[in-house]
């Protein structure tokens, strides 16, 4: 389980086929090899680890689902280690199972993201969702989409202040919205 918020931006070092490999400081100060971490949004194990950098395996569902497929050597993505039990719970569960990728129309700092149909009714107004890893407040729930605020720090330590319109942005909704609308479902049918 993650929370959120990144701690650090990683760059992409290296990719061969689904063996990316990626150079950071934060995230490595007690991650060890079978621990996942979160990029941008995604979780994904460490396979393999140096002083600098790690590797992590990205299969084909990964890719598929994510904007994972759409780094490249030098790129940055945003890092969060998961959360401890013990540690405060700054932004909101989040479980680094991305859902979709949505597509930046406005960029930072009021940040605009059409996103599938399906998956909108899971967003409301001044709810959570996760955007590349971050957690956000929904400020408007639009007709294909959303909009949030990025405050300057956000912009500068995440990858959301890089986003032009036509990026490509994970997506992760809000896991209780899920949860409940499941319950509901088989309450539903259990009543029939």
């Amino acid at each position: 389980m993650f929370t959120g918020i990144v701690e650090e931006l990683g760059r992409l070092r290296s990719r061969d086929r689904g063996r990316f490999v990626f150079e950071a400081t934060t995230v490595l100060d007690d991650v060890k090899i079978g621990d996942s971490v979160a990029h941008n949004g995604c979780c994904l194990t460490v396979v393999e680890r140096g002083d600098d950098w790690y590797a992590v395996d990205v299969i084909a569902e990964s890719l598929a689902r994510t904007n994972l497929g759409d780094v490249q050597v030098g790129d940055v993505v945003n890092l969060e280690r998961p959360v401890r039990a013990s540690d405060r719970l700054d932004g909101h569960i989040v479980q680094g199972h991305v859902d979709c990728t949505g597509e930046v129309v406005s960029p930072a700092p009021d940040l605009e993201v059409k996103m599938p149909p399906e998956l909108l009714r899971y967003v409301v107004e001044k709810g959570s969702i996760t955007v590349d890893g971050c957690s956000l407040t929904v400020v408007k729930v639009l007709d294909d989409g959303f909009s949030v605020a990025i405050i300057p720090h956000t912009a500068e330590v995440t990858t959301l202040g890089l986003r032009q319109p036509g990026d490509r942005v994970n997506l992760e909704v809000d896991l209780v919205a899920k949860y409940v609308e499941r319950l509901l479902e088989h309450r539903t049918q259990g009543a029939e």
